[in-house]
């Protein structure tokens, strides 16, 4: 991977966002952490890929403060998208 530079950017955009996902996850009641995965950056746009419709109506509600508790964290994250798993 090192040899090709969109590779690498690839792999390290994959890290930083199952970086994301650990630091959020203790934000997130147990039952649903199964239910999460890491998901594209785009910029500031963090996209969350959720298993099923319920578990992404809980998650919504919990947006404003995995948005927050990742800024404090370090990271530029001005939203995040939900993406349900088809």
């Amino acid at each position: 991977m090192e040899s090709s530079p969109t590779l690498a950017r690839l792999a390290a955009l994959t890290q930083d966002s199952s970086n994301r996902l650990k630091a959020v996850l203790p934000l997130v009641p147990p039952m649903l952490r199964a239910s999460l995965q890491a998901g594209p950056i785009d910029g500031d746009s963090w996209c969350l890929i959720i298993k099923n419709n319920a578990a992404a109506a809980k998650v919504r509600q919990l947006l404003p403060a995995m948005c927050a508790h990742l800024r404090t964290k370090g990271w530029d994250v001005n939203s995040i998208r939900i993406k349900v798993q088809s």
